[in-house]
């Protein structure tokens, strides 16, 4: 600490010149921030501005620096210092455009303007410069599971960027489930006809690249490491094992079909029902001639039957939309106008869902005669040859059997994901005995019967596969990160994720191709991936002071934390999101990063001029997600929308990183409230790190206990759910709560301090 020089650089643009009083800001920062060098500038960000700054640290010595200026999500590309701790004031978003003009609130704007520039200070003292990840490792091969149209094109994207890939397919040969397809949805003009799938083409440019390697008829017996080292198994069905080393991994395992067995009451079972699958497997054999069923009768009509299983509101069957569906029974039904315009081919449908150029594709079945009719299908049942499809009519309202030689049923998608590690593990109760911790990660205890084949075979600690969504389908950020799952560095693209066509199918693998890409090239240089790509820092912890609880490896929502013989934590820092929860998690307060940690806001929380309970101004500390909630109050600044000039807000990483200690502290220490703003979670869940906002639920549901023993009332701490698009809204929370605040009183632990 002797031997750092800390500097204070202050902007009077912006009209914060005008309105602020930059003499007492200047002491505030000289006398309490004890900064040693302190300048103001008319436009910091300026080229003239930025380059004091930075002869100040080439030429005066300055370690730490401290910008009093806009947000620190503004003018990030001028404010660039790589090698040198930086802290921001929000003077701009955070105080001069969200407190109202006019002399009745002078003194409260400038007591908040102060404040920030101390807790700014503050701040500063307990940064470090991140070093960057120890342990990097920098293979740049892609490893892409799934030989289909996903994986052969995320393969060949890969490969034409210049990056060398793997690529291992169960079966026997390439293709997927488009080497099935008879023809496939229009996905370039004129959109009027069923396509050439385009197959053939792409797995000869996949077999011919040079920097592409095929595995048919091949697994992964187990996936080890982590970005740029993973370290695969690849066994082939004679049982020979390769080992190769890969720097990411792309899951392209596709689907399967729902079983026709599960829907006896839409005809399943019966020889005049199949499925999309099946039917595209008559249409080959035809091979554009007359299409007959596996039995050999003619088909002189056939009824389309939408929804087959699909959006299910008892649990029953699927309870999504596979959103291929519709397009592909129009697809099929051409199939029989194109060979013989006199089949009867009607398709029924509750909802007809033909996004992009769809419309089009409609009409030209429309064209050649296919008819489409609004109805909810109730029973398909034998009659003679043939069926009789039961459904009401939804534009007549009445019942209606119709005849068919065929019927079709549009059956939806099942993700290949892999075991569900929901099925095969219990909570570790053990380090929930305390009654702290929250059900984050599950820990593998038991293997049940009748599981799927694991598609990775991970050795992580929380199971085989790669976390699902309650309906099966791979979890990723379906907002933000798309491709991007709890398993750093491995992606999933396809159908495997969510259900989609195959031009939707191809989009995701370009995108998924790019992210590993991204992912190899952080891992070489030690930093992070999304959402902090970049970022340097990673989690340093003080084992003397581990108690060995666990809960920062149970809660890790990332996998990137195991433990030794001693069952100390065990970080792995290529695996790790900096998202900070392990942090939050430590009772014990000795995991931090060196730009962020447990002092770098606490100090903030004890950094401020606490007025007395007398002077009727409380002081309300807000943590904002950095991610939504904080962007949404900046947002809120540069709309002019007005808020309470008694909150000082606080960006944390993520809600999950919030560690209980802030909260009693700052209840400790005259706080009069305490709000926490973080993303939506639950199913639907928004929040970047997949499990922060989730966890900070859990540990906030105990806080309730402190603060009876505080003889506090509970309504000192809130917790509030926003998107970055609630600039209003958050503002309107921060009013809301100053009024609770004004309605139950001042701390009476003012009277402490």
């Amino acid at each position: 600490m002797a031997d750092n020089k800390f500097a204070a650089y202050l902007c009077a643009g912006c009209g914060l010149g005008e309105v602020l009083d930059f003499e007492t800001l200047e002491k505030v920062a000289k006398r309490e921030g004890k900064m040693q060098v302190i300048k103001r500038h008319d436009f910091l960000c300026s080229a003239e501005g930025v380059q004091t700054i930075r002869d100040d640290i080439a030429n005066e010595g300055v370690t730490h620096v401290l910008i009093g200026a806009c947000s620190r999500r503004a003018k990030t590309d001028a404010f660039d210092f790589p090698q040198t701790p930086m802290a921001r004031a929000n003077l701009r978003e955070g105080v001069l455009w969200v407190v109202a003009p006019g002399t009745d609130h002078d003194e409260v704007r400038q007591e908040m303007a102060d404040d920030y520039i101390r807790m700014g200070c503050a701040e500063l003292k307990k940064m470090a410069v991140p070093a960057g990840n120890p342990d990097c490792a920098s293979n740049k091969r892609i490893l892409v599971v799934g030989g289909g149209m996903t994986g052969l094109t995320a393969a060949i994207e890969a490969a034409e960027t210049g990056y060398e890939v793997l690529l291992v397919e169960k079966q026997a040969q390439l293709g997927g489930w488009a080497a099935k397809l008879h023809k496939r949805v229009p996905f370039r003009e004129p959109y009027a006809e069923p396509q050439d799938t385009g197959l053939a083409e792409l797995i000869a440019r996949v077999e011919a690249h040079p920097k592409i390697g095929v595995h048919l008829a091949s697994t992964l017996a187990e996936t080890a490491g982590a970005p740029g080292r993973f370290a695969v198994k690849i066994a082939t069905e004679s049982g020979a094992v390769t080992q190769e080393t890969v720097g990411a991994i792309i899951q392209a395992s596709g689907f399967s079909t729902y079983d026709l067995a599960k829907l006896p009451e839409l005809g399943g079972g019966l020889p005049g029902v199949v499925d999309q699958a099946g039917l595209e497997q008559l249409a080959k054999a035809a091979d554009g001639g007359a299409i007959q069923r596996a039995d050999g009768q003619a088909v002189n009509s056939v009824v389309f039957v939408q929804c087959a299983g699909q959006r299910d509101e008892t649990g029953t069957h699927l309870p999504y939309c596979s959103g291929h569906c519709c397009a592909t029974s129009v697809k099929q039904a051409m199939y029989f106008k194109d060979a013989n315009p006199d089949v009867d081919t009607v398709v029924l449908y509750t909802d007809l869902r033909m996004p992009g150029m769809g419309e089009d594709f409609y009409r030209s079945a429309q064209t050649k005669g296919v008819i489409f009719t609004k109805g909810k299908v109730s029973t398909v049942t034998a009659a003679g040859s043939g069926c009789n499809v039961n459904f009401r009519d939804l534009i007549l309202n009445e019942e209606v059997t119709l005849g068919a030689d065929l019927v079709v049923l549009a059956t939806g998608q099942v993700p290949n994901s892999g075991v569900n590690i929901d099925l095969v593990v219990e909570l570790a109760t053990e380090e929930q005995a305390s009654g702290d911790q929250a059900p984050a990660e599950a820990t593998p205890v038991a293997t049940p019967v009748d599981l799927p084949p694991s598609i990775l075979n991970l050795t992580y600690r929380q199971g085989p596969d790669l976390p699902q969504l309650k309906a099966g389908l791979t979890d990723s950020h379906f907002i933000c990160f798309p491709y991007e799952t709890r398993r750093t560095g491995i992606y999933a693209a396809g159908p495997v994720r969510r259900p989609m066509d195959m031009l939707q199918a191809t989009d995701d693998a370009t995108g998924a191709a790019l992210k590993a890409i991204q992912a190899v090239e952080n891992a070489a240089l030690g930093r992070a991936a999304h959402p902090r790509s970049g970022d340097l820092s990673y989690p340093i912890v003080r084992l003397e002071g581990c108690t060995q609880c666990k809960r920062c490896t149970v809660e890790c929502p990332f996998g990137a934390i195991d433990e030794d013989e001693r069952r100390f934590p065990v970080f792995n820092e290529s695996r790790c999101r900096r998202c900070g929860t392990c942090m939050g998690a430590c009772p014990v307060r000795v995991i931090s990063f060196e730009n962020y940690s447990v002092d770098t806001v606490g100090s903030q929380i004890k950094s401020l001029d606490m007025p007395d309970e007398f002077s009727e101004r409380p002081r309300i500390l807000l943590l904002a997600c950095e991610n939504d909630a904080y962007p949404a109050l900046d947002m809120a600044g540069l709309s002019r929308t007005l808020y309470s000039a008694f909150v000082r807000a606080i960006p944390v990483r993520c809600l999950g990183s919030v560690n209980t200690i802030w909260i009693t502290d700052a209840l400790n220490s005259g706080w009069d409230g305490v709000m926490l703003m973080g993303c939506k979670r639950g199913d639907d869940y928004q929040c970047h790190f997949v499990k922060g906002s989730e966890l900070a639920h859990y540990r906030l549901s105990k806080i309730d206990d402190t603060l009876k023993q505080l003889s506090l009332e509970t309504e000192r701490v809130a917790s509030y759910e926003v998107a970055i698009t609630d600039s209003q809204r958050v503002a309107a929370l921060i009013n809301d709560y100053a009024e609770t605040i004004k309605r139950i009183g001042m701390s009476p632990m003012k009277g402490f301090n």
